[in-house]
């Protein structure tokens, strides 16, 4: 296996292509300069519920992280989530008991792993499965990257913090691969495929192929379907998807997705005495839903499905899957989160504990173990605040890019962060000199201090809410003439207006603050930090929800800077 090399030094280094480095620099007129960001969640849901020493939250991961896979080594556990245009691909974390989660960083993060320049912001890498192989002592991850020419991939390591292999392309077509090995040695791929001939819409079948582990290829002539349809295709079952094998006690098991990623989303159990079926469904499907209860139910949770399970040292299984907080209008700004439930297998199929129930926020913690979440450089749940002064490198695993690397347009100089601008707007689906940072409250503020005078109208930095290319706003400094003016732009649906400007003095530090309420979104402005102007009221964040805007995503926070600015003031 190759080693790769891994981003671990203050030093300025090269890194598959570019350099990445936090030596001090002097400013360019063009570059804005963003420091002292601040992020804040207020949902009333977590003051409402308070955690007891015996408790932790659910999901474990908030915001757009969905499609949870996990897998498991001795004792230590490891978890993968979906990331679309999101660069780098695959964010991994770590656990030792299930509840305390640290980032070890993403599977995918260099040029020759993700080819996203010119994908819309919900293709890329859909539904990674992560799984470990005994046999070889190996680790696998195999997903599909819609766009760049790639497929279904897989990659491996020896160990998921020290960085994976160049991708191996698959020979089979469809999506939702999942990887599994039997206690003989042998391997399978399951995954999602069109059928023959489609009966309805949203018909699928689930396939499987035997794989040759030394040649890492499917085995030609092996593939064969193994569920058409869904649980009970008489129904029209749609979008059976995202499956994954496991056996227990001599019985293979087949978990899927059915229902479609929405409303309608549910979790189903097949069993077989054989791996390649024939396979039974559980009278008792589905295992996991929120589908069939109340919609006006307080704190909801929604959406609930793509799951996968594990066992741990002590016998006890436990579930991960992802699921959605809406707000009070019902839209999904925070995108698919991932979620955790005790999983009780003493019967022959797994439930869910609570699956079929309104999902609540807390659990009841895992004997023995201590809650640390936020502490010790573990992910942080439930409402906390996360600060970054942007004056060091490298930057936390929660910054991002979107089609391209962050470190090709960032750099550290003597009072912040740097943005030196592409040429690309927000609204166009190509790479933009944008760092993300994931909405992952219904409720928060959010603040950065911006340095920047614009020289020419085509330049444009500040903040960004941003579902998709054609679904955000932008909250920024541009110019007009000889003044400077601070604007907000909605852009909904490909059109784009502005909704507010006004003219900025920028001889000194400008700080921009977004706050969300639910649906109720407000941009102000402060020269001092402290006493904040309203632009222009209270906006909808309904164009920054999944269930308006279409997709797998959620909001992303934007640090933003472009040299093809196409918001003008009025």
């Amino acid at each position: 296996m190759k080693k790769h090399i891994r981003l671990l030094t203050l030093a300025a280094i090269s890194l598959a292509g570019f350099t990445y480095g936090n030596q001090l620099q002097a400013s360019s007129p063009d570059n804005a300069i963003f420091s002292h960001f601040t992020y804040t969640g207020q949902d009333k849901v977590y003051n409402d519920n308070k955690l007891s020493a015996n408790e932790f939250y659910s999901p474990i991961l908030q915001g757009c992280y969905p499609d949870p896979s996990i897998c498991r080594k001795g004792n230590d556990y490891y978890l993968a989530c979906s990331s679309f245009a999101v660069y780098p691909g695959v964010p991994i974390f770590h656990s030792t008991d299930l509840v305390n989660w640290k980032p070890i960083g993403h599977v995918l993060e260099r040029p020759s792993q993700l080819k996203l320049q010119n994908c819309k912001i919900s293709e890329g890498i859909y539904a990674p499965t992560i799984r470990y192989n005994p046999y070889n002592d190996t680790f696998y991850m195999i997903t599909t990257h819609i766009g760049g020419g790639l497929g279904n991939i897989i990659v491996k390591t020896s160990d998921p913090a020290k960085g994976w292999s160049d991708p191996i392309k698959l020979n089979f077509d469809g999506i939702d691969p999942s990887i599994f090995f039997d206690d003989d040695g042998k391997a399978y791929i399951v995954h999602n495929d069109a059928p023959e001939q489609a009966l309805y819409e949203g018909h699928r079948v689930i396939k499987i192929w035997e794989y040759d582990v030394q040649t890492d290829q499917i085995i030609a002539g092996t593939d064969k379907v193994i569920v058409n349809g869904g649980v009970d295709i008489t129904k029209k079952p749609i979008w059976i998807e995202a499956p994954h094998l496991y056996k227990k006690e001599g019985k293979y098991h087949l978990m899927c997705a059915e229902g479609g990623t929405g409303d309608n989303h549910s979790e189903v159990i097949f069993i077989s005495d054989s791996a390649t079926g024939p396979f039974v469904p559980s009278k008792q499907n589905p295992i996991l839903s929120q589908r069939h209860l109340p919609p006006n139910r307080p704190d909801k949770v929604d959406w609930a499905g793509h799951a996968d399970i594990t066992d741990t040292t002590s016998g006890k299984w436990y579930g991960v899957f992802l699921a959605v907080r809406p707000n009070e209008c019902n839209r999904v700004n925070t995108g698919r989160e991932t979620y955790i439930l005790p999983v009780d297998w003493s019967e022959e199929f797994p439930v869910f504990e609570g699956g079929m129930q309104a999902l609540q926020p807390k659990l009841k913690m895992p004997d023995g173990v201590k809650n640390q979440t936020g502490t010790n450089g573990f992910v942080p749940n439930g409402n906390f605040t996360f600060t970054d002064n942007l004056n060091s490198l490298p930057l936390d695993n929660r910054w991002v890019g979107i089609r391209d690397a962050r470190e090709k347009f960032i750099s550290i100089g003597e009072n912040g962060l740097q943005i030196t601008p592409y040429a690309t707007d927000i609204t166009e689906a190509r790479p933009t000199s944008t760092l993300f940072f994931r909405q992952q409250h219904n409720c928060f503020t959010a603040s950065v201090n911006l340095q920047y005078k614009p020289t020419a109208e085509n330049e444009l930095a500040g903040m960004v809410c941003y579902q998709k290319e054609s679904f955000n706003y932008v909250f920024g400094i541009t110019r007009k003439g000889n003044e400077c003016y601070l604007l907000l732009q909605r852009t909904n649906n490909g059109k784009s207006e502005i909704v507010a400007n006004t003219p900025v003095d920028m001889q000194q530090p400008l700080y921009l603050q977004i706050q969300a309420e639910g649906d109720k979104y407000t941009f102000n402005y402060s020269t001092d930090g402290h006493s904040f102007k309203n632009l222009e009221g209270i906006v909808s964040g309904d164009i920054l929800s999944t269930n308006v805007a279409g997709g797998f995503t959620g909001n992303m926070i934007g640090l933003y800077a472009t040299s093809a600015n196409m918001a003008h003031p009025q």
